[in-house]
């Protein structure tokens, strides 16, 4: 039977892209162990039980001298388990999880999957960091890139979840033909869920994910305070380190504008699927990510994809990426994140035709489970994991 490792040094559950491919893959009949750690603000999220998925976690760890000793126990204990498991495949998360795989790709018959969710930001120019922005990189990010680079070149499969990020990504490390574009996309099985009944009068606004204020900005909240009082907006999900104490920051800027009655905290939700039900609930789901174009999130975030499998029409940022992905094709509405009066705008079109914003978001159901899923975006990559496993059995 097949046996796949997943490596993350963080909690692999706040991935929905591993939750997907690990479950494609065992219910194939593979064996799957994750080997991961806590997180922080994302301590509680879980993946759903699957009688081929084992999940073992080191708890969290916060930034300091500890977490270097905390960092290099993970390795020896990925290691203790590789040797002790015998995986057919290595499937490292991100940048953090290279080291690790580094050390253990020196064992007979492993092979590597390196599929990089959140690409190393650029260092700026000389003279151009911002403020608090380091001009240099440290000693262990230049460590940690070197890893990357080398697990690259040896992986067999490398996955990036975005076009623009995969050319960035092969000129870094040197590697072309073993790169591939998978969007994190949902499960088909996410967009055919039974959604409750959207009974409930008036246009309610979601949100769900990290809550930081590039991604949930003020503006949101002040738009509300310029629109009827049948908008309301729900959000679920965790602070991230450098963020604390932003949820009661919203909350208070609503009890500021009057607004507080219709703006909710959900809090997080472990489970993917109490959260999409909860989602399925509402009417618009908000991806307004920044407009610095630093990290492009066309195809790598979850967000829109996932409102989209609820049936929810998108409000998102007036960039040519999302514009050109979403807003062209009959899902979305565009607006300017830092602009409130701009984004009250965009919400009052939804308000005055809510038929057409209903339309919009079956449209996007439809294209998730046509289209726009997770298992589509696999085919490219399981029969080359299959296959290649063929080779070393026979070879064995």
């Amino acid at each position: 039977m097949p046996r796949i490792l997943y490596i993350q040094y963080t909690n692999p559950a706040g991935y929905p892209p591993l939750q997907h491919s690990s479950h494609i893959l065992a219910d194939a009949g593979w064996q799957v162990l994750f080997l991961g750690t806590g997180a922080h603000g994302a301590n509680a999220l879980r993946f759903p039980p699957h009688a081929n998925i084992t999940v073992r976690q080191m708890p969290f760890c916060p930034a300091g001298w500890r977490q270097k000793l905390h960092y290099l126990q993970y390795a020896l204990w990925v290691l203790y388990w590789t040797l002790r498991w015998r995986p057919h495949w290595i499937y490292a998360s991100d940048p953090l999880a290279c080291p690790v795989a580094r050390l253990i790709s020196w064992i007979p018959g492993v092979r590597i999957l390196y599929h990089e969710h959140d690409s190393p930001t650029p260092v700026p120019a000389a003279g151009m960091a911002a403020a608090g922005e380091p001009a240099a990189r440290s000693r262990f990010q230049r460590w940690i890139l070197r890893s990357r680079r080398q697990v690259a070149q040896q992986a067999k499969i490398c996955i990036v979840p975005n076009e623009v990020r995969l050319r960035q990504f092969a000129a870094e490390t040197g590697v072309n033909g073993t790169a591939h574009c998978v969007w994190n996309c949902p499960s088909r099985e996410d967009a055919l869920r039974k959604s409750l009944p959207q009974t409930a009068p008036g246009l309610r606004l979601w949100y769900h994910g990290s809550i930081v204020p590039n991604q949930l900005p003020e503006t949101v909240v002040r738009a509300l305070a310029l629109l009827p009082t049948e908008v309301t907006l729900q959000f679920a999900g965790y602070e991230t380190v450098g963020h604390s104490g932003y949820i009661a920051q919203l909350l208070d800027l609503a009890r500021q504008l009057g607004v507080a009655d219709r703006v909710q905290y959900v809090g997080t939700l472990p489970d993917r699927a109490a959260l999409l039900e909860r989602c399925s609930t509402c009417d618009v789901g908000l991806a307004l990510f920044p407009r610095d174009g630093r990290q492009p999130m066309a195809g790598a975030s979850n967000k829109p994809f996932d409102y989209l499998a609820c049936g929810l029409a998108l409000l998102v940022s007036d960039t040519a990426e999302w514009h050109n992905l979403f807003v062209v094709p009959g899902f979305a509405r565009a607006c300017e994140p830092d602009d409130a009066m701009n984004i009250a705008t965009a919400l009052r079109w939804f308000v005055d035709h809510p038929d057409e914003a209903c339309e919009m978001g079956e449209r996007g159901r439809h294209r998730i489970v046509t289209r726009w899923n997770y298992e589509s975006q696999l085919e490219g990559i399981r029969p080359m994991l299959e296959s290649d496993l063929r080779t070393l059995t026979e070879n064995s």
